[in-house]
């Protein structure tokens, strides 16, 4: 207990001075060619990479982390009330937001948005989970920038990920008009952007860093837990959405999969997916039968998941002919 006591203790020893910390924040707040470049090519990257469903692309995109370094000075300004490193950092995230939308919204509009892939769907539905995601990953940032030995490449790997993905995900929905969708990718920016920006202000405290007076530290702690509390709601509510709709998928596999098609015995399904986006939801069915299915048997099913669930579906079935085949012996 003793050990833990004096790690915590010496938090802040063997931390940059903190006149050589700010000095370098306002680096890496400053808006200059080479932030444009990376944001630029990281957006790209990313755009591409949502494009083609790739995950090992959209990673490239993280590694480059342009937004990181303005968002760790804007904790610092916050905390220290530094009117010069909170102009520059905030000009810097604001230009850099609006140019990665700008550029994932023009190539959206060039190339198109044939489907929604699985990388930009896991954009639209932010969780609590996203948030608690934000707030290790920024303690981490914001840690390897007092503590210049363990390096950048921690935060440049792991915040990334939270910052540039989703405003490309803004950008190509909005290309395509989703105006629904592309609010959940920018909830989720903004979830990473304040718990990333609260984690870091946690770090700076706990590094010392406080020098500012009592009003001061009240005023930017205050707007952050407001700030987080409002995050809360609408997170709260769609980690809750996603429960439930979760719970409903697996009532549907098990009356539908588990089942024979009203009594077929002819009747294969293989595998089903929901479209929750729709309203009512659509259930895409494949299935492999011998005989056709009727569109009255498509509205039994229907009528089927409505009295079980209490909630009406669409259900399109996917067919495939089958045939048995046995030998002539």
């Amino acid at each position: 207990m003793s050990k833990t006591w004096q790690l915590f203790r010496s938090f802040g020893l063997g931390a940059i001075p903190i006149l050589k910390l700010r000095e370098s924040l306002l680096q890496d707040a400053e808006l200059n060619q080479n932030y444009l470049v990376l944001i630029v090519s990281s957006c790209l990257i990313a755009t591409f990479g949502l494009l083609i469903n790739s995950t090992a692309v959209i990673i490239g995109a993280m590694i480059i982390a342009p937004l990181m370094s303005p968002l760790r000075g804007l904790s610092f300004g916050t905390l220290e009330g530094d009117i010069r490193l909170l102009r520059s950092s905030f000009l810097s995230i604001a230009i850099g937001s609006l140019l990665a939308i700008f550029c994932s919204c023009l190539v959206g509009i060039i190339l198109g948005l044939p489907q929604l892939g699985s990388e930009i769907l896991a954009r639209t539905q932010p969780t609590l989970i996203d948030l608690l995601i934000a707030i290790v990953a920024g303690g981490i940032s914001g840690y390897s920038k007092i503590r210049p030995s363990i390096g950048d490449a921690i935060p440049g790997t792991a915040i990334a990920v939270a910052l540039m993905p989703p405003l490309c995900v803004v950008g190509l929905l909005l290309s395509q008009g989703e105006w629904d969708s592309a609010w959940g990718a920018m909830l989720l920016y903004l979830t990473n952007l304040i718990g990333i920006n609260l984690a870091c202000l946690s770090v700076y405290v706990l590094g010392g860093y406080a020098r500012s007076n009592e009003l001061g530290r009240s005023l930017s702690w205050g707007i952050s837990f407001i700030l987080i509390v409002m995050l809360a709601i609408p997170l709260g509510i769609s980690f809750w959405q996603l429960i439930s709709q979760a719970r409903v998928n697996e009532s549907v596999e098990k009356i539908l999969v588990a089942r024979s098609l009203v009594d077929r015995q002819d009747v294969e399904v293989i595998d089903l997916d929901i479209n929750w986006r729709t309203k009512p939801p659509i259930v895409q069915l494949n299935a492999r039968a011998i005989e056709p299915i009727t569109p009255k048997e498509v509205a039994m099913v229907e009528d089927l998941l409505e009295q079980e669930l209490e909630q009406p579906f669409t259900v399109v079935f996917d067919v495939t002919p089958s045939r048995l085949v046995k030998s002539e012996r």
